[in-house]
C-alpha cells in the first residue's frame, strides 16, 4: 500500500544517541494517529523528529511520497502545522496577531495579509472559540486560552498534516471535546492527517484511527485501537501497580479497600457505581451481586469490590449463585440496596433483598 504519510526505519534521539529505533508508521490521507506511553518515553521526540525540528539518526520520513528532509521551509510550512509544548515568546502581540502568523507561509516576504487571509484567520478563531479574546495580549491569557490560540494558529496554515503534542492538556472537558470534534470534521471534509500525543487514553481510543505505543527504546504496538487496547496491556505499558485500568471500558479505578467485607451491595444497571466509589473512598470493603457480566456496574465492581458474585450474561441465575449471595449477606453488617424496583430478569436480587429483611439485616436504600 502506498501511504500518504510513512516513516522508513526511523530512529530518533539526541546527540546521535538513539532513544527509539526502527519506527515504522504508515498512514492514509485523513487518518488520525495518536502516540501514547509513559512520561519520558519519547513521544515528543518522535513528533519533533517528524517535524524536521530534530535530525533523524537513521531513516526517512515521507509526506505525499516526498522526503520531508528535502522540503524547503516554506514548502514544509504549507504542508505541515506543528504545535509542541514549548511556549511561544511574543512581545505585545494580540491573540489575533498570533493566529495570523499561521498565514505567513502564504504571504510572501512582506507578510501582508490579504482579505482571503483575514477570512481564514477569522474562521480558525471561530473554530476553537477564541474570537472573544482576539484583542487581548497573548501573554495575559490563561493556559487553556493560550492553547486554543495556538491551535487556531495551526489551523490557519491550512495544512495537509498536523502534529500536536498534548493539545488537550490545558483544555476543560467542553473544549477537549470541541477541539477533537474539529479535528474529526477537518479529517472528513479536507482529508487532514493528524499525528498527536495524548495522555487521555479514553479520548485516544475514541478519536484515533491508529495508535502508536511507545515505551522507552522501542515501539511496543502500532495498529487500530481495538488491536491495541487489549485486556491487561495498558497496565503493562504504564507499569500500573496501584489501582487498575479497564481497557474495554477505558476506565481507571483506585485500589480496592482491604479487609473483611462489612457491606453487601445490591445493584445493577449502573446503579451501584457511585456507591462502590463512595465505599472505596471511605476504605470500606464490600461484596456486591448478583451482577451479570455485561452489566454496567460489573467493571467497576470487579475493580473495587472485595468480592463480586457474578453470573454469565443472558443466562438464568443459578440457585448456587443465589445461595452464595445469601451466605455473604449473612456475614455482612448491613445491606445497601441501589435498586428501587427490579426488572423481570432481576428477580434473584429482589429475593436477596427480601432475604435480608427476613434475616433482620439493617438495610439502607441508595
Amino acid at each position: 500500500m502506498k501511504y500518504y504519510f510513512r516513516t522508513e526505519k526511523m530512529s530518533v534521539g539526541y546527540h546521535r544517541v538513539p532513544l527509539i529505533e526502527n519506527i515504522e508508521i504508515g498512514l492514509e490521507q485523513g487518518e488520525i494517529l495518536t502516540l501514547i506511553g509513559p512520561n519520558g518515553a519519547g513521544k515528543s521526540t518522535v513528533l519533533k523528529s517528524i517535524a524536521n525540528q530534530l535530525a533523524l539518526i537513521t531513516g526517512t520520513v515521507y509526506l505525499d511520497h516526498q522526503k520531508i528532509a528535502k522540503m524547503s521551509g516554506t514548502e514544509l510550512s504549507q504542508n505541515m502545522a506543528v504545535v509542541l509544548t514549548e511556549r511561544l515568546r511574543t512581545e505585545l502581540m494580540t491573540c489575533e496577531e498570533v493566529v495570523a502568523t499561521g498565514r505567513y507561509p502564504y504571504t510572501g516576504r512582506f507578510g501582508i495579509l490579504s482579505k482571503d487571509d483575514l477570512k481564514v484567520v477569522e474562521e480558525a478563531m471561530e473554530l476553537v472559540h477564541v474570537t472573544e479574546i482576539r484583542n487581548q495580549d497573548f501573554t495575559n491569557i490563561s493556559d487553556g486560552q493560550r492553547q486554543r490560540v495556538m491551535l487556531a494558529r495551526c489551523l490557519c496554515q491550512e495544512p495537509k498534516i498536523v502534529l500536536l503534542d498534548e493539545p488537550t492538556s490545558y483544555l476543560d472537558v467542553k473544549y477537549k471535546l470541541e477541539f477533537l470534534s474539529v479535528l474529526q470534521e477537518m479529517r472528513r471534509k479536507k482529508k487532514l492527517t493528524v499525528i498527536m500525543s495524548l495522555h487521555e487514553l479514553d479520548l485516544a481510543e475514541k478519536v484515533s484511527d491508529k495508535i502508536l505505543c511507545i515505551n522507552g527504546k522501542y515501539v511496543e504496538r502500532f495498529g487500530r485501537p481495538e488491536e491495541v487496547f487489549k485486556p491487561g496491556y495498558i497496565a503493562k505499558l504504564f507499569s500500573i501497580s496501584t489501582g487498575s485500568y479497564d481497557e474495554e471500558n477505558t476506565s481507571m479505578e483506585l485500589p480496592a479497600a482491604r479487609g473483611k467485607s462489612r457491606f453487601f451491595v445490591i445493584a445493577g444497571g449502573g446503579s451501584g457505581r457511585m456507591v462502590y466509589r463512595t465505599l472505596q473512598r471511605r476504605g470500606i470493603p464490600f461484596v456486591t451481586g448478583i451482577l451479570f457480566e455485561n452489566d454496567l456496574d460489573y467493571p467497576i465492581a470487579r475493580a473495587l469490590a472485595a468480592e463480586v458474585i457474578a453470573t454469565k450474561s443472558f443466562e438464568p441465575i443459578s440457585d448456587e449463585r443465589i445461595e452464595d449471595a445469601k451466605k455473604r449477606i449473612d456475614t455482612c453488617e448491613m445491606v445497601l440496596c441501589c435498586r428501587k424496583e427490579f426488572g423481570t430478569f432481576e428477580s434473584a436480587n429482589h429475593d436477596l433483598l427480601e432475604y435480608a429483611k427476613l434475616s433482620g439485616k439493617k438495610i439502607e436504600f441508595r
